[in-house]
């Protein structure tokens, strides 16, 4: 998705990212690079893997078949507390998360929705691409927090809300089409597009969810590395945090190119990646730790974990979730 747009204009631009400390040289396009250091040494070579969401990417992880891996800060959580040995590295953007209706629904804003959940005579189904994603986390949260009951039992008639489990991005578009949901949860480019397409309508993005400014730039998805590759390769991880920090920055300043990137490296339009609310970062800043700080509140209040994160605060949580010496050195502080 256009949260991973910084990976794909680092390998895209390649040398001109040379003064950031790191940059990709092709090798095979989309698939393999070479990971070479801005005074020319080659350091690794990057096969890049696709994974259909956060929660096969921890996956990947746990079986020792992934090293560095981009995915939400949620999915990291919940593989962290099963015991996966990773961390989290740094942010990769904040926010660009949304709610989407059918092409004709007049729902906008958070008070149109709550009225549309209160009006449904059976649980207003909800879908979702991946468990462990932050779009799911973060309505369902503040959907939960509102005073919803929530189910992901669709024989559980007297909740509030039903949450669908639509397998993959590829399902949510469809889900509206065919009436599988009422509505669903998702990343960008996905809400923009269906609106580009007249397939669906954005009725709520995550920063107007209430109460006002809780969750203006909120974390979404991080970059992470195993922690033997992290002991084992440190200048490898180093020169990924840099490269990733460089095309983060650039990405901001330069938003129609990196859209023109992106949308030709999965396959949507320009045009709907330009209206996405993203702001790629990874300089993990106190207001995103408070996101952070949230979304583990919030998966121990719906009892998501089971293992090391279970009843955990943020101040002792911190220290098993991330390692930001990388980033650190990347920006300077």
């Amino acid at each position: 998705t256009t949260h991973h747009t910084p990976i794909m204009v680092a390998a895209i631009k390649g040398e001109d990212f040379k003064s950031s400390g790191a940059y990709l040289k092709e090798m095979v396009p989309k698939q393999k690079y070479q990971l070479i250091s801005s005074d020319g040494t080659p350091l690794a070579v990057i096969n890049l893997i696709v994974s259909k969401s956060g929660s096969e990417t921890a996956t990947l992880f746990a079986m020792n078949r992934m090293d560095i891996g981009l995915a939400s800060s949620t999915a990291f959580m919940s593989g962290i507390d099963k015991g996966t040995e990773m961390k989290i590295l740094c942010p990769l953007h904040v926010d660009g998360m949304s709610m989407v209706f059918p092409a004709d629904s007049k729902i906008n804003g958070h008070e149109n929705v709550f009225e549309a959940i209160k009006a449904s005579p059976t649980p207003f189904k909800i879908g979702y691409h991946s468990p462990t994603s932050a779009p799911r986390v973060v309505f369902e949260g503040a959907l939960h927090e509102a005073g919803f009951t929530i189910t992901g039992n669709p024989n559980d008639a007297d909740a509030d809300i039903l949450m669908v489990d639509l397998k993959s991005t590829a399902n949510l578009i469809p889900s509206l089409l065919t009436k599988q949901v009422d509505c669903w949860v998702g990343p960008a480019p996905h809400p923009s597009v269906a609106e580009y397409k007249k397939a669906g309508h954005i009725g709520l993005d995550s920063r107007e969810l209430p109460p006002q400014q809780a969750w203006v730039d909120f974390p979404c998805c991080v970059m992470g590395a195993s922690q033997k590759m992290i002991a084992e390769d440190p200048a490898v991880v180093q020169a990924m945090t840099d490269l990733m920090t460089g095309a983060a920055i650039w990405s901001n300043d330069n938003k129609s190119d990196a859209a023109k990137i992106s949308a030709e490296w999965i396959g949507v339009p320009a045009e709907a990646i330009e209206k996405s609310s993203i702001v790629y970062t990874t300089n993990p800043t106190q207001n995103w730790l408070n996101g952070e700080a949230t979304f583990l509140s919030m998966l121990n209040s719906m009892n998501k974990f089971k293992g090391q994160m279970k009843d955990k605060d943020f101040d002792s949580a911190a220290p098993l979730l991330f390692d930001f010496t990388f980033v650190n050195k990347s920006l300077g502080i």
